[in-house]
């Protein structure tokens, strides 16, 4: 359960789609459908499907306040899109897993599901409002409401689905949509010339600029201090631990970018694209990082 959205959230910027997570109207679907191994993100194993030991009987979480210090800092990086107050409040219309025991199994193995669901439409609701890829909104636009369809099946359908193809016809418009909105960003744009010299050489670094297509890259622990990634494909990037200081990421694609321990201390992210509250969830960040408007600065930053 994000430590950022305990409570009711509107998003219009989202295009009216309830892609945050709402605590209050989820039946604590997170804290008994997923499993837990310890770890340094888990204080103890738990299998899908039994309610975390942390569970009060209202659905509530009775560390909440103290995730991070008794030992479940994953439970505030994890987010859920919305799916679990979906699921919970529309394809069960408010009905809970306790006091209907013979839907429990079925309502568990949804959420992962539909949270793929939602983070597509996340996904596909931000490509829209991005300018430069206005040539594509019209399939943009048909994409997003054929996942959204998809999501108000029934369970049966909704557990049918090959959620792996739907993701793959999405991801072609989301490359284009980077593709497009990319092309007009210039490393030197904004004032931002010399900062990739001030990059020291690191692990997937280099001396005198970052490169920037990075799809993919190992950059687990490189110093990127200061690098100029304006514009920079970062897709599936594994930037676990980079030291990312003062680095220049706007306009870059950060889409399944692995952001775990990376600091991003007075770095710029406004107008960075495809990046989710997860990933920044479990990055370490202050005051002086730039995020977009979209999402919020966590709060253990």
């Amino acid at each position: 359960m994000s430590e950022q959205r305990v409570h009711a959230e509107s998003d219009p910027g989202r295009g009216g789609l309830d892609l945050r997570a709402d605590c209050a109207n989820c039946f604590a679907l997170c804290c008994v459908a997923l499993a837990f191994t310890a770890s340094a993100d888990f204080a103890v194993d738990k299998d899908a499907g039994r309610p975390c030991r942390n569970l009060l009987p209202d659905f509530r979480c009775g560390v909440h306040e103290r995730l991070r210090p008794v030992g479940y800092q994953g439970c505030t990086v994890y987010d859920c899109f919305g799916a679990g107050q979906r699921i919970s409040q529309v394809t069960y219309a408010g009905q809970d897993w306790r006091s209907a025991p013979q839907t429990a199994r079925q309502m568990f193995a949804l959420l992962p599901v539909v949270r793929q669901l939602h983070e597509l439409l996340w996904y596909l609701t931000e490509a829209l409002a991005l300018e430069p890829a206005r040539s594509l909104h019209a399939d943009l636009r048909g994409a997003l409401t054929r996942i959204e369809r998809l999501s108000q099946g029934s369970p049966d359908e909704i557990l049918a689905l090959d959620v792996a193809a739907h993701r793959q016809e999405v991801n072609v418009l989301l490359l284009r949509t980077s593709e497009l909105v990319r092309a007009g960003a210039t490393g030197a744009a904004g004032g931002t010339a010399g900062r990739g010299a001030r990059a020291a050489k690191g692990r997937g670094g280099s001396k005198g600029g970052a490169k920037k297509n990075r799809r993919g890259a190992d950059l687990i622990g490189a110093n990127l201090k200061g690098a100029d990634l304006h514009g920079a494909d970062l897709r599936g990037a594994y930037l676990i631990g980079a030291d990312l200081r003062g680095a220049d990421l706007r306009v870059a694609d950060l889409i399944g970018a692995d952001l775990r321990d990376a600091d991003l201390s007075g770095a710029d992210l406004t107008g960075s694209f495809f990046l989710t509250q997860a990933q920044l969830n479990a990055a370490k960040g202050d005051a002086g990082t730039g995020l977009p408007p979209a999402l919020t600065r966590p709060s253990h930053w």
